[in-house]
């Protein structure tokens, strides 16, 4: 008696195909019938099926007439030129209508038919764009189940993910009242084994309407082992047909859920009774699937951008800090918290030789030491991460809890250099449907009987409590730890010509830029000194009782100025390096008074009030101060124009050696669950959208205020917001 594996069971060639389906198998070349199922003498009236192999369909024009004449057979060579698309069309079939496909796997053409089925339930709606619209992973994949509901609407609908193990786990889930759930729920690999998740990689959908049902077997007098992976009624194993009759269904239906060519996950549906889905109906959930995928990936995509947007961020400002130092164990010391918090990490230990520097939650300097001597001798890789090594080594090395995970990277071996991250154990609970320990069973296939895992009989929840392991670490985790890797290659491992290259480089793009900013400030102040011009003139034109408008021409030309000050301003930030950024004790109150009446006529209504207190000199950049408070400013007083009684109050106080702005409104305020992306690039509240802007201002406030040495923070609730601009203090 053989023993099979389950990822050893050959699923794609099981000898037969579902009853709802029928097949004709011909050759390629000739067109030559080679293979069929037994059902198709009942769906063709065919006297004898002998007659039909190694003739030609066209060979009986009166029993395949409309398959002869269909679109698509008459196209038969155009549409197979290229292995497993499927092509499908409508023919009568006596007085029935049918699906009829047709897809090339090798040597041969499927031909396959299945009966065209009326959903009277079936409502869908044709907002396809809904998917996009949604940024949170649970709403969109129950928003998947909700639409498909309105297609299949089986007794049990659930979203499969699949884990890094091969296991799985349901993500969310559309039931019936009467039904046990599953959310939240963990599934074994040897549920979909390996060659399974290959099969759901290539054929996008699959349905077993009928558990129970007879099988019909394919005949051929020439050819065994036919490849039905992507037949559309391929038979199911006999596995997993009993592993769903232990779970008390009769029928299923799934769909693939691709994610960059990989097999993210499935929709799968089970249903108490058997039933059969149109094939139109299942190529419709085909598309939403990939509709809520698509979007999924693109605000991933969206997620994954602002993400390395922020490490770059703090690489750059690692960079400036690690460049002060002369030796690279001194740039880390200095920076052993970031570098700690890069990958989200517990504890971090930095090595050199026989020096050791600690941070946060670490086990003692001795057990580090013999897990230096343990990643010396047992690892080659430049970074070696693990998620159980207290698993693994804890007895071996003496490890605590601190040391469930860790990530090494080795600088330099030769010099003991390397860099470990720690994190600490993680009590973890996993609720399996089922117990997922493997079972042997006896199975007779082709006659044969083999020991095979035997499905589970059982799915009530168990729980398994985790030992040894900390939480898992990401890819965002991986890529943190592989960009301190680059920085430190960067700054340390400098390379002369290559440095002086990209400085001649730099150098001519910023001649480049100062020529460029010379010309649009020199060609725009024409223009605005013609308008000033004209303004006077007209100015002392006026009657002597033109008050107002006399004011409104003041006004004219006093913004004139402005601009035409702005745009040195601009041209002067433009010519300068960063280290060359003047920070100069600079007064406020001008600016601040400036900003408010010019905010006021353009984002304010007429009740709108702007409280300007004590306005304390600041240490700064003159243009760089300017953007700072535009853009707070302007915020505040956009944000509250909406309201009754528009209110924005600006005061600074001195706080020791910092100089301390708090600009408060009582505007919409920032939701609780939104503070987190408060300065991300790009990035708008929900409550915000109503308002004109590009959600790019305050990310720009945020990168001004740490390059000048200072701090943006904020405080919100329903009553309003206030930004707290922390300034250094201006030398006496």
């Amino acid at each position: 008696m053989n023993f099979v594996e389950c990822h050893e069971e050959p699923i794609h060639i099981p000898g037969y195909i579902q009853s709802f389906g029928y097949l004709i198998g011909i050759n390629a070349e000739s067109h030559s019938i080679t293979f069929f199922s037994r059902n198709i003498p009942d769906l063709f009236k065919i006297g004898s099926s002998d007659e039909l192999f190694d003739r030609k369909l066209t060979d009986f024009p009166e029993i395949f007439q409309t398959i002869i004449a269909s679109d698509i057979y008459t196209s038969l060579n155009k549409l197979t030129r290229r292995e497993n698309e499927t092509y499908f069309d409508k023919v009568f079939i006596g007085d029935k209508e049918y699906h009829f496909s047709i897809h090339r796997s090798g040597e041969y053409i499927f031909l396959e038919f299945e009966e065209v089925l009326i959903n009277p339930d079936k409502r869908i709606s044709n907002k396809y764009d809904n998917f996009y619209g949604i940024d949170n992973t649970e709403e969109l994949w129950n928003h998947l189940l909700e639409t498909l509901a309105k297609v299949v609407n089986y007794d049990r609908m659930m979203v499969y993910k699949f884990m890094m193990d091969g296991s799985g786990k349901v993500i969310a889930e559309k039931k019936g009242d009467d039904m046990e759930s599953f959310l939240g729920l963990h599934y074994p690999e040897s549920d979909i084994p390996k060659q399974a998740r290959a099969l759901y990689l290539k054929k996008r959908k699959r349905i077993f309407s009928n558990v129970y049902a007879d099988t019909v077997p394919i005949l051929s007098k020439t050819v065994e082992n036919i490849d039905l992976s992507f037949s559309a009624s391929r038979g199911m194993s006999p596995i997993h047909g009993q592993y769903l009759k232990n779970s008390g269904v009769s029928s299923s239906f799934s769909v693939s859920i691709i994610l960059d060519d990989h097999l993210w996950g499935l929709v799968t549906c089970q249903n108490v009774e058997p039933r059969h889905i149109d094939l139109e109906d299942r190529v419709q959930a085909g598309i939403f699937t990939a509709l809520a995928a698509n979007a999924y990936s693109s605000f991933k995509s969206k997620n994954e951008l602002n993400y390395r947007l922020e490490v770059n961020e703090k690489l750059a400002e690692l960079k400036t800090d690690f460049l002060k130092h002369n030796h690279l164990f001194d740039s880390l010391v200095d920076n052993k918290t970031e570098i700690k918090n890069l990958p989200e990490a517990d504890g971090l230990a930095i090595i050199s030789d026989e020096h050791m520097v600690t941070e946060g939650l670490t086990p003692t300097s001795e057990v580090i030491s013999h897990i230096v001597q343990w990643a010396l001798e047992n690892t080659e890789e430049k970074i070696y991460v693990s998620r159980d090594f207290l698993k693994s080594y804890g007895q071996e090395l003496g490890l605590p809890e601190s040391a469930a995970g860790i990530i090494i990277y080795f600088i330099a071996r030769d010099k003991n250099e390397m860099l470990i991250w720690f994190r600490k154990e993680f009590d973890e609970h996993i609720k399996w449907a089922g117990n997922p320990e493997k079972n042997i069973g006896v199975f007779s296939q082709n006659g044969e009987e083999k020991q095979i895992v035997s499905p589970r009989t059982s799915f009530h929840i168990f729980t398994e409590n985790i030992k040894g392991y900390s939480k898992r670490w990401n890819s965002r985790n991986i890529s943190a730890v592989h960009a301190v890797r680059d920085l430190i290659l960067e700054t340390s491992h400098k390379n002369y010509n290559t440095i002086k290259r990209l400085n001649d480089e730099l150098k001519k793009v910023n001649e480049e830029l100062d020529s460029f900013s010379y010309t649009i400030s020199h060609d725009l102040g024409t223009p605005l000194t013609v308008m000033k011009l004209n303004a006077q003139m007209l100015l002392g034109n006026l009657a002597g009782d033109a008050d107002k408008s006399k004011n409104k021409i003041n006004t004219i030309i006093e913004e004139i100025d402005n601009m035409a000050e702005m745009m040195q301003d601009v041209l002067q930030l433009s010519r300068a390096k960063h280290s060359e950024i003047q920070l100069e004790s600079l007064k406020t109150n001008g600016t601040i008074r400036k900003i408010s009446e010019n905010a006021k006529m353009t984002y304010g209504n007429s009740k709108s009030e702007i409280v300007i207190k004590e306005c304390p000199d600041v240490l700064a950049d003159k243009t760089m101060l300017h953007q700072v408070f535009l853009n707070i400013i302007n915020n505040a007083v956009k944000y509250s124009s909406h309201k009754d009684l528009p209110k924005v109050e600006i005061e600074g106080t001195a706080d020791g050696q910092t100089i301390v702005y708090r600009i408060s409104d009582n505007g919409i305020g920032i939701p609780e669950e939104e503070k987190h992306k408060m300065f991300k690039i790009f990035n708008r509240m929900d409550n915000a959208k109503k308002f004109k802007g590009n959600g790019v201002g305050l990310s720009i406030v945020h990168r001004i205020m740490k390059r000048i040495g200072g701090n943006v923070d904020y405080e919100s609730n329903k009553e309003g917001t206030s930004f707290i601009l922390t300034f250094k203090k201006p030398y006496i």
